[in-house]
C-alpha cells in the first residue's frame, strides 16, 4: 500500500498513475454534484468547486492533458473548461467509449496512459479503453463496482482535485505546483 494525500492506495495502482498523460472526466456528477438548477426563464446553473479547478490547472501545467466527455451540451461547461485550459471538450456525446477511443487515437495514447472518471452508467463505456478506471465517492454502484479506484470525495466536492493531486503525487511533482485557485 502507498499512502497518498487522501488515503492508502494499492501500490501497483499508484505506480500506474505516474504514467497518466490524459485524464478524461464526465462533467455532471464529477465536476458538479450532478444537480442541474433550472430557472423560470430556462436559465441553467451548475456549481463547480474551485479546488477541482486548481487541480486541473496543476495537471495541465505539468504536462497532463485533461478532457471532458459529456452527454449534455452546456455553455456553462464550455466556459468553465476553457477557463481551466482543458484542451478537449466533447459535449453532446452519448457514446463516450467511441469518443474516448477517437481522442486517444488522435493523441497517440495507449490504454496505460489514460485514466477516466465517472459517476453513472453512461461513463462505464470509457472504462474499456483505460488502465485506470475511477469512480467518485458517490458514484452509482454499477460504476463503483467496475472502478479500480473510488475517490474519498464525492463529485462536485473535490473529487477531481483528489484525482489530480494523487496523479501529481505519483509523478513526484506535488511540491512544484503553484498558481492561483480558480
Amino acid at each position: 500500500m502507498t499512502t497518498t494525500l487522501y488515503t492508502n492506495m494499492d501500490s501497483a495502482l499508484f505506480t500506474k498513475l505516474a504514467k497518466v498523460k490524459l485524464l478524461v472526466c464526465d462533467v455532471d456528477g464529477v465536476f458538479s454534484d450532478g444537480r442541474i438548477y433550472l430557472g423560470n426563464d430556462g436559465e441553467e446553473l451548475k456549481a463547480f468547486h474551485t479546488r477541482d479547478g486548481y487541480g486541473v490547472k496543476a495537471l495541465v501545467s505539468n504536462g497532463v492533458n485533461v478532457a471532458v466527455i459529456t452527454g449534455r451540451r452546456s455553455a456553462i461547461v464550455e466556459n468553465r473548461m476553457k477557463a481551466l485550459n482543458v484542451a478537449h471538450i466533447i459535449q453532446g456525446e452519448e457514446n463516450k467509449a467511441d469518443a474516448l477511443n477517437e481522442l486517444m487515437k488522435s493523441l497517440g495514447l495507449s490504454t496505460d496512459e489514460v485514466a477516466a472518471v465517472g459517476d453513472d452508467m453512461p461513463d462505464t463505456g470509457m472504462f474499456k479503453h483505460v488502465a485506470i478506471k475511477i469512480a467518485v465517492a458517490d458514484a452509482h454502484p454499477f460504476v463503483a463496482n467496475q472502478a479500480n479506484w473510488v475517490t474519498t470525495l464525492p463529485g462536485g466536492f473535490g473529487a477531481v482535485r483528489e484525482i489530480s493531486d494523487t496523479i501529481l503525487q505519483a509523478k513526484g511533482v506535488t511540491n512544484e505546483i503553484f498558481g492561483a485557485s480558480v
